[in-house]
């Protein structure tokens, strides 16, 4: 048995290999290379465990072909999209409402406008639309079969939506407005401003452990519902936005996904979290006679809470160390950087990261001051605006990090198409 740094182990009872046959690439994925030497036994078994027994091995015998293609194929994004709302708020829209300036505002977070759901725009609208120019980029239909690298069945397009704070059923919407047809599963993560990168990470284990071939990532949030628009020191950060990644199987060779690192840390939740609150009004109503505390009461969640100062400190120190741990498993250095891309909260952030990791400033990616912290969408936005600009090019590798509530963050190194 041999297990590689993604924690999948193969099990090969019987297999005999000559020492030029196997390889891990960068992403930590093994890859198998074409070699009268190799000898497979037609039981073989991919595991997310470390040990198992031999008899499990033997009860599961899938076709040669399938394990072959399963761990010999890498994934890369080969399309994406965005989309925002209509109304711009600027910082001297936002000096009428509460106590600051366009240029506090500026100075401390380099931000200058920001869009919000208004009117009939709804967060569902706008992970359609985004979805929809990934798609059209990618150059694939929803509602067309493609054949997945899974013996015998048929997969169309895998669907991950990333709705922070919003209802599952809302995912299924997106997946019929698209036009999907197969029943292609859709279901949401809930990781904030981290949430993007951890979706990308999960479409590549799809693609490469499930033999899935397209797995559409939306990061789509609308924290201008959860902000309380009397503090100054959160109501200036926030903004809505929607962002798509289409993510494809391709030949190992072609893979996109370099290297990743993901992390959470529960003991900071208290410096940034939205909670989940009673409804005050409930305990009007009295229990009837029955147990205590029995219904429940009905609950929401409450406005932002932050403490600036504290995830300034996090973001500075952890953003450059999970940068740096991603590019070591990549086997790259900061001089192979093309672009670095930042969940888009601070640009001070920004700054300081770029400044550790040595990165340029031209070769850094914001759009901060024209939308704001967007959350799970800011760096699918970010990414899409730079590559229909031409900014981003084929081939590019790109350093990409999340960072938020939970707290928790990750990164990922990409090639671009």
């Amino acid at each position: 048995m041999a297990a590689n740094a993604s924690g999948f182990s193969f099990l090969t009872p019987s297999m005999r290999i000559s020492s030029s046959s196997i390889a891990v690439n960068r992403s930590g994925f093994f890859n198998f290379n074409p070699n009268p030497d190799v000898v497979f036994s037609k039981r073989m078994m991919i595991r997310c465990s470390s040990s198992t027994s031999q008899g499990a091995a033997e009860s599961f015998s899938p076709p040669e072909s399938r394990v072959s293609r399963l761990v010999s194929k890498g994934c890369k994004l080969v399309g994406c999209g965005s989309a925002v709302p209509q109304l711009q708020i600027s910082n001297d829209d936002l000096a009428k409402i509460v106590d600051t300036n366009d240029e506090w505002i500026s100075a401390r977070t380099g931000i200058r406008n920001r869009r919000i759901l208004t009117g009939n725009e709804s967060l569902t609208g706008l992970a359609v639309e985004a979805a929809q120019k990934a798609l059209q980029m990618a150059e694939v239909e929803p509602d067309v079969w493609i054949s997945s690298y899974c013996v015998h069945q048929p997969q169309k397009i895998y669907l991950v939506v990333l709705l922070r704070l919003n209802l599952l059923t809302w995912i299924t919407l997106i997946q019929k407005a698209l036009g999907c047809k197969g029943n292609p599963l859709a279901f949401d993560i809930t990781a904030a401003c981290s949430g993007f990168v951890l979706g990308l990470v999960s479409a590549s284990c799809y693609i490469r452990g499930g033999g899935f071939k397209n797995v559409l990532v939306i990061g789509a949030d609308s924290l201008s519902r959860y902000v309380d628009w009397t503090d100054r020191g959160t109501c200036i950060l926030f903004g809505d936005a929607a962002g798509a990644v289409l993510v494809q199987a391709c030949d190992s060779e072609e893979d996109g996904l370099l290297g990743f690192d993901l992390h959470s840390d529960g003991n900071g939740n208290r410096h940034l979290n939205a909670g989940i609150q009673a409804n005050e009004t409930d305990h009007a109503l009295g229990t009837n006679g029955s147990a205590i505390g029995f219904p429940p009461n009905r609950s929401s969640y409450s406005c932002i809470k932050m403490n600036g100062t504290e995830v300034f400190r996090f973001a500075v120190s952890i953003v450059p160390q999970t940068i740096e741990a991603s590019l070591a498993k990549a086997g790259l250095g900061h001089s192979d950087i093309d672009w670095l891309l930042l969940h888009q909260a601070n640009q001070r952030i920004i700054d300081g990261v770029a400044t550790r990791l040595e990165v340029p400033k031209d070769r850094v990616i914001s759009n901060l001051a024209n939308y704001g912290n967007t959350s799970a969408a800011s760096i699918p936005l970010a990414l899409d605006e730079a590559v229909r600009s031409g900014k981003v090019k084929q081939g590019q590798t790109i350093a990409a990090a999340g960072f938020g509530a939970g707290l928790t963050w990750g990164s990922a190194i990409l090639r671009w198409g």
